[in-house]
């Protein structure tokens, strides 16, 4: 192992059994393939939409070819991933018809923003036309980019801890943002949505959730008591928000939430009930075990 002082520091590196990246001068590399084919799996498997004309569902990962990995070279972090991915879904129409159909991602890359990746899908063979492919190809699709968005930011703050560790002048350096933001409300926050966050808990307060596809401002927060804000999807038109408000009632030892929505788009309504059943109730009771009972 060498020491500080004998030759050069700018190549001093401690050998580690646990391959530990010491001082962050050299070329470190960590294989991210089976956490990405595990990650990736779940996240296709959640996407569900339904409609007026009934719902789909992905059924089965068919196919996920490909690698992922991040080298940390003197202490600027490289990601690399490549997959090939193809689905199947299956859709049940309101009178109880089922359909099967076939989802395929040629290539999910590091080269490509998640907007520009090809999504395309298709009935299975021999199926007759249903307006079920309409729900998967709009609906589907945007949640099949959603899911790759977590994916890709999941990616680069929570299998990254480790690979960036303080320097010589005892300075941190993080990936998932600047120290001024690692308040407890955004760890939290990120814990349960498994993506970067960023936000002031306070009233007029902003945040930035899910890598940016979430945004608003806090309009009044009373501890314990009562949540109000003006919310958003990326994909709304320009300048629209929902408002949004989350009331804690104690009922007898437990708390009861409820939420209200005004103003959302009306054919995002099932798009934002299903984001918020996802990533914030169906999250906070994965991560923390709250919500015995979610309605």
């Amino acid at each position: 192992m060498a020491k500080w002082g004998e030759g050069d520091p700018r190549w001093i590196v401690e050998e580690r059994a646990d391959a530990t990246n010491v001082n962050n001068w050299h070329w470190t590399e960590r294989d991210a393939s089976n956490w990405s084919t595990d990650k990736l799996k779940t996240l296709f498997l959640a996407v569900r939409v339904q409609n007026e004309e009934g719902k789909c569902e992905v059924t089965e990962v068919s196919k996920l070819d490909g690698e992922a990995s991040i080298n940390n070279r003197k202490g600027k972090l490289i990601f690399f991933y490549e997959w090939s991915v193809k689905l199947n879904w299956t859709g049940t129409s309101k009178s109880g018809v089922q359909y099967k159909g076939h989802v395929e991602i040629p290539n999910l890359s590091d080269e490509n923003s998640v907007d520009e990746v090809e999504i395309s899908v298709s009935l299975a063979k021999d199926e007759p036309d249903t307006n079920l492919v309409a729900l998967m190809k709009e609906e589907g699709v945007k949640l099949l980019r959603e899911a790759m968005g977590i994916y890709i930011s999941t990616l680069k703050t929570e299998f990254t801890q480790g690979m960036i560790l303080p320097t010589m002048n005892g300075e941190s350096v993080d990936p998932a943002g600047p120290p001024a933001l690692k308040t407890e409300e955004r760890k939290f926050v990120q814990a349960f949505t498994h993506a970067p966050a960023v936000l002031e808990a306070d009233k007029g307060g902003k945040f930035h959730l899910v890598d940016g596809n979430v945004s608003g401002e806090f309009t009044d927060l009373v501890p314990e008591k009562y949540i109000a804000m003006k919310w958003r999807f990326k994909s709304w038109p320009e300048g629209h928000f929902a408002i949004i408000t989350l009331t804690f009632i104690d009922k007898n030892g437990e708390t009861e939430l409820c939420m209200e929505g005004r103003g959302i788009p009306a054919p995002e309504e099932e798009r934002t009930r299903q984001g918020w059943q996802r990533y914030y109730f169906e999250g906070i009771k994965q991560t923390f075990g709250y919500g015995a009972r979610l309605f």
